[in-house]
């Protein structure tokens, strides 16, 4: 067909629509739910009260549930008090922070995650950018470093005073037949008794730290989305993967079902696909809590290497889950009681208790 003025505008026109469309999701209308739409909720783990407060404060505005929760946890990644994310995580054996990070767009079914991340303290932000501006879902290590580099992240030490002395502590008391010794103390305690609070678990026991932060949220269109974004487990081998950025495990969003994601183990999740298991339980009508709670019990079952395990039986270690459905329910559990998760629902940001599998103590 010959090129006239006319089929070069309109051929323009519809070049620079497809181009708008990679550069970022389309902005829903501020608006009050329509009838059948319910209202907006977002839900994040308990680190995430100031996620879930500035998440429903864009929602409010009109953003897209995606834009809001990764804004939402981009404070926590940004805290250098907190030892779980981003900027202030823990870093891995050699002293390194690598996060991880993934995002998922409910109204798309689109998915973008970063593994292995150094030098970039959001890296929920770089996993949105993988998932808009390149045909791929998961980018790691050195790849995703120069990724975020050509989009203009800024590169950054992540290893905070607070962190490093964490890490330190750390490799100092790991053995006492290495080169590693602690500063001296007033009351000259042995290599090994000196352990940072960080390094205990809940039931004062030597244990690798893991924390993380997730955020699902449903907008002001009934869309939903998540997030969740990591520094990992504490000190682990470099390169060391866990579930927070593997879509199915660490997160999963069904928009005309629910989204769900974890925080714990990351191991656990990987080879359960937990998050997605979440989601299929409400599916097939199972409140958000009482998915949470069965899928738990279900890697219970599946959990059978002995190390993992004390003498009765019960796990070693701790899973969290939180879900939120398509009408806007919201729910979460644990392994052992005691936790809370952080959820506003349009009234205020608060904590709320977690269902667990078993009592603590």
């Amino acid at each position: 067909m010959p090129l006239t003025r006319r089929t070069f505008l309109q051929n323009a026109a519809a070049v620079g629509a497809g181009a708008a469309i990679t550069h970022g999701l389309p902005r829903a209308a501020a608006m009050t739910p329509s009838p059948g739409i319910p209202k907006p909720v977002v839900v994040s783990s308990a680190n995430g009260l100031r996620a879930v407060t500035r998440a429903m404060e864009l929602i409010r505005e009109g953003s897209d549930a995606l834009d809001a929760v990764i804004a939402g946890v981009n404070i926590v990644e940004n805290d250098p008090d907190d030892t779980s994310v981003g900027y202030g995580g823990l870093p891995n054996e050699e002293g390194v922070v690598e996060l991880d990070a993934a995002v998922m767009h409910g109204p798309t079914h689109r998915a973008g995650a970063v593994a292995a991340l150094r030098n970039i303290k959001n890296p929920s932000s770089v996993a949105r950018t993988v998932m808009e501006r390149t045909d791929h879902v998961l980018l790691v290590g050195d790849g995703a470093l120069r990724f975020a580099r050509a989009h203009g992240f800024k590169e950054e030490d992540l290893l905070t005073a607070k962190a490093r002395q964490a890490w330190l502590n750390w490799k100092e008391n790991l053995s006492n037949r290495d080169d590693w010794l602690p500063p001296h103390t007033p009351d000259d305690k042995d290599i090994g008794e000196i352990l940072d609070p960080l390094l205990r678990d809940a039931f004062g026991a030597f244990f690798r730290h893991t924390g993380t932060i997730h955020c699902s949220g449903i907008d002001a269109k009934g869309n939903m989305s998540c997030v969740t974004t990591t520094s990992g487990l504490a000190f682990k081998i470099p390169g060391r993967v866990g579930d927070s950025p593997i879509i199915g495990a660490g997160l999963y969003v069904d928009n005309a079902v629910g989204s769900a994601g974890s925080t714990g183990r990351g191991e656990i999740n990987l080879v359960n696909c937990s998050s997605r298991m979440v989601v299929e339980a409400m599916q097939r009508g199972k409140s958000p809590e009482q998915a949470c709670l069965d899928v738990l019990q279900s890697i219970m079952e599946h959990t059978r290497m002995r190390r993992l395990r004390d003498d009765t039986g019960r796990p070693r270690f701790e899973v969290e889950f939180y879900a939120l459905n398509a009408r806007g329910e919201y729910g979460g559990a644990r392994i052992y009681s005691g936790g809370k998760f952080s959820v506003h629902d349009g009234t205020e940001a608060r904590h709320v208790p977690l269902a667990y599998l078993y009592k603590k103590g």
